[in-house]
């Protein structure tokens, strides 16, 4: 009997929706029908070698031990006590500003995911400072809850995020200059979301009342000690990866020893907080690992079935702009950020977007940054945005609809940062250029 290669690799792309329908890990359903596919397109002994090199070049693969460590630097860092001190700090120099508050919980968000690289942590971490300051002077809780939620998301994009070495692992880019890519996207984004806040507070004055209480200068001197530590840790990491000096697995070395330092000298550093530190690193690396194994196993299959290959040729032989392929492909991300996590959905769509956006000549990195920035979306996208469920379980008697449209100016931002940095792709990649090979 002939196999045609491409029909089996639709179905095994529907199969792979279907089982993560019914119940099935993401991981395991790619890994399991790559594997059935591999077998009907090969057979039962390659698909075999296949999954287990998969595996171990996956399990062994050196730039990967950068994710336990930059998730035990995001864990150290709420052990702190970084977070109130951010908050306070922000919120000194923010006071007098419309929407103030809000504002200052954008720019606490921006600095702690410059250090812990992690989105629900940055959410859960200012939600719990940030929200009763905010209920204390009245503010609508759309404002409240949207600005915590969306500044929590920051911490995909700021390095060090998570997603760009995902990204880097799937696509086989420089983790290094993925990482160095985000500080201007982060920043801009940081800039559009305070704006949103101020605009609000403008508009509908009500929804943030003002903060009467007087600021010293001298006391908005003293309140930038709060900065200190953040932005030295920030500097240092990401500053050796820029110059060189050291690669990024050392620098969440260098990163997470530093943190480890600090809270033990601020007698932060209890063996709870430790041992949580440590179980939690396990817990989402070990998870990573399987999403990015099942992703290559099932990429391989998609790759012999000829798909992300015809499907690069067929879009490319349209008579119409890359960039309309490039909102097309946007948009499908926004749709999935309202069903899947962020890292599912970038393992999930890699295989075959990832050879369209090379065929329509785009830059990988700067790819790397829209694609993190999708991902970002998905996070305060409903259903199943896990930032509005941190949110929510932070901010206790706030509905979810609340935060949903709060958040929604917010996700507006993201699309029109996505599309300056369309227009300005160096934004991007000025950075990582100058970084050299």
């Amino acid at each position: 009997m002939i196999v045609d290669p491409v029909m089996i690799g639709i179905l095994g792309s529907v199969s792979v929706f279907i089982l993560i329908f019914l119940g099935m890990h993401i991981a395991f359903a790619m890994m399991f029908v790559g594997f059935i596919g591999l077998y009907i397109l090969c057979a039962f002994e390659p698909a075999v070698a296949a999954t287990a090199s998969t595996m171990w070049e996956v399990a062994s693969f050196y730039p990967y031990t950068v994710i336990p460590l930059f998730v035990i630097m995001g864990s150290l860092a709420g052990s702190s006590g970084m977070t109130r001190d951010l908050y306070t700090s922000f919120d000194k120099w923010t006071r007098k500003v419309p929407g103030g508050l809000a504002v200052a919980t954008i720019g606490a968000c921006g600095a702690f995911a410059a250090v812990s690289g992690s989105s629900v942590a940055t959410a859960a971490a200012m939600g719990t400072v940030a929200l009763p300051e905010m209920e204390r002077f009245k503010y609508d809780p759309k404002l409240s809850t949207g600005s915590v939620a969306a500044g929590g998301t920051l911490g995909f994009l700021i390095p060090p995020g998570i997603g760009f070495v995902v990204y880097g692992m799937l696509t086989e880019q420089s983790i290094g200059k993925l990482l160095i890519s985000g500080v201007l996207p982060g920043l801009l984004l940081a800039g559009a979301y305070a704006s949103i806040c101020v605009l609000w507070a403008v508009l509908y004055p009500q929804a943030a009342p003002r903060d009467v209480e007087p600021v010293t200068w001298k006391e908005k001197l003293i309140a930038l000690n709060g900065v200190k530590e953040p932005l030295f840790i920030f500097l240092f990491v990401i500053g050796g990866i820029y110059t060189g000096f050291f690669t990024p697995d050392e620098a969440g070395a260098i990163g997470a020893t530093i943190l480890l330092i600090v809270a033990a000298v601020k007698r932060k550093l209890t063996w709870p907080a430790l041992f949580g530190s440590l179980t939690g690193s396990i817990r989402i690396s070990v998870m990573v690992l399987m999403l990015v194994a099942g992703a290559n196993v099932f990429s391989t299959f998609m790759a012999l079935s000829t798909i992300p290959v015809q499907a690069a040729n067929w879009v490319t032989s349209f008579d119409v702009s890359r960039y309309v392929i490039l909102a097309m492909i946007i948009l499908i991300y926004v749709i999935l950020g309202c069903f899947l996590d962020a890292i599912s959905m970038m393992v999930l769509t890699l295989p075959v977007v990832f050879p369209i956006v090379l065929a329509l000549h785009f830059d990988p990195i700067w790819f790397g940054v829209v694609a993190v920035l999708m991902m970002e979306a998905g996070l305060i996208t409903p259903p199943m945005g896990l930032n509005l469920f941190t949110v929510a379980g932070v901010a206790k008697g706030v509905r979810l609809e609340t935060i949903i449209k709060g958040t929604a100016p917010f996700l507006g931002a993201i699309i029109v940062v996505a599309v300056i940095l369309t227009i300005y792709p160096n934004i991007a990649l000025v950075l990582p250029k100058m970084m050299g090979k």
